[in-house]
């Protein structure tokens, strides 16, 4: 998967041009006109009830612009976008899951440049948060905009807390070490319950989601890859071997194996299998509907024993939405993500269907009143300065896949010597961000 990622972000990177907000006027958003009837296609990648919810929040739309019919398409990905650039049978708009490629998308062109309709209209970025803010543009060229953020936070069972003796949930790796020594049950070389995993591609379990816990950096002030250089992903990788070790590999892996899906009503820490985890905010809205009388509390991730400074923040990403290149409608579509980015009321109820967090500041003192004590925590994560996200590079994610890739080795005791391979990590981002610049395919 990590090869294919690579290939991908590499691939995008020569489909277009523009890499400046005044260069792309190719790319101008033509004036709206309220009197034409439209139909215009937007693509997202939501399935199931999800793809509903939007489409509810999009009839708010529709009644507020009752010129134009919007066509939602859901099960959309950032390959089939890319392909309709490509051969030019593009959609109207498009939302995006993945911010990591936002660098991948201004750069080459996928996307049509916005910052001049921004301009234009008056509209203060600063009304959105810092983070989202810098994810949603690569080099003062953005060309999409924030809709709905993701923030990750420390679940943990209030019951099994109770019967280990445990009063509140950790603040430091050390004591989050110590708490799931306590919270493990096993039979004879069998874990039947486990305080937490820190396995690498378990859940939620991804590098980018503890930087920030570590205070790592990806990049250096000369551009190239901190990541074998910042003593934080050293210590990430040693407290997530550690922790390993203390369970054995062999049966760790076979305890996840039976875990449980992810996004499956048989989740671990819902069916209390798991004392504590790592997740996203929505996990609230998904308990709710699957495991209501769970008994569980949230709180931010538990810090390096030598970043506590940190505490209360996290990492923090999100869904981008803008305008393919070629747009059929692209004043129509403009009017579309404006309005699911920037109006009140769409944002509330997206936070409140979906479960995400608004990405509209002046949305966030209705979704506090609303908000449970356990989403409530992630309101505040998101707003935390110690909250940051993954910087926007020309290769996408293919530094956090390299990186992904190697600890998973490592964790399992295939990786070496931790510096050095480490090094090896930074050295293959350098040469793949190299290539991504140079805008070459493979």
């Amino acid at each position: 998967m990590a090869a294919a990622l690579v290939a991908t972000a590499l691939g995008v990177a020569g489909c277009g041009s523009s890499s400046s907000e005044t260069s792309n006027t190719a790319n101008q958003i033509p004036a709206f006109n309220p009197s034409q009837k439209v139909t215009i296609t937007y693509w997202v990648p939501f399935t199931g009830r999800e793809l509903e919810y939007v489409r509810d929040v999009i009839k708010g739309f529709e009644k507020a612009y009752p010129n134009v019919k919007v066509n939602t398409v859901g099960n959309i990905n950032d390959e089939k976008i890319i392909a309709a650039v490509r051969s030019g049978n593009v959609p109207d708009a498009a939302l995006s899951f993945t911010t990591d490629n936002t660098g991948v998308f201004c750069r080459s062109g996928t996307f049509v440049t916005l910052g001049p309709q921004i301009d234009k209209e008056h509209i203060d970025v600063n009304d959105f948060p810092p983070a989202q803010r810098e994810y949603t543009e690569y080099k003062g060229t953005r060309c999409v905009l924030p809709a709905m953020a993701d923030a990750y936070g420390l679940y943990y069972n209030k019951r099994m807390f109770a019967k280990a003796g445990i009063s509140s949930p950790p603040k430091t790796m050390s004591e989050l070490t110590e708490d799931a020594k306590k919270l493990t049950v096993k039979s004879g070389s069998t874990i039947t319950t486990v305080g937490y995993t820190p396995y690498f591609g378990f859940y939620e379990n991804a590098a980018a989601h503890y930087g920030p816990l570590y205070d790592a950096n990806w990049v250096l002030s000369n551009g190239k890859s901190a990541i074998g250089t910042d003593p934080g992903w050293k210590e990430l990788a040693e407290w997530n071997k550690n922790l390993i070790d203390y369970y054995g590999l062999s049966p760790l892996v076979r305890f996840q194996t039976g875990a449980g899906g992810e996004f499956t009503s048989s989740n671990a820490f819902q069916t209390e299998k798991v004392a504590m985890e790592i997740d996203g905010e929505w996990r609230t809205a998904l308990i709710r509907q699957e495991a209501p009388k769970l008994e569980y509390g949230t709180a931010p991730m538990p810090t390096s024993d030598n970043h506590t400074n940190v505490y209360g923040g996290g990492y923090t990403t999100g869904n981008i939405t803008g305008i393919p290149k070629g747009s059929p409608h692209p004043a129509a579509a403009w009017e579309l993500i404006k309005y699911l980015a920037t109006n009140d009321k769409a944002q509330d109820e997206l936070a409140k269907d979906l479960g995400n967090l608004p990405t509209w500041i002046p949305a966030l003192p209705q979704a506090k009143a609303e908000a449970s004590p356990q989403f409530l925590t992630f309101l505040k994560i998101a707003s935390n300065a110690n909250t940051t996200t993954t910087p926007i590079v020309p290769s996408g994610e293919t530094n956090q896949q390299l990186l992904e890739r190697y600890l998973e080795k490592y964790q399992a005791g295939q990786g070496g010597n931790l510096e050095q391979g480490l090094k090896q990590v930074a050295a293959e981002i350098d040469a793949a961000e190299a290539q991504a610049t140079a805008g070459s395919t493979p």
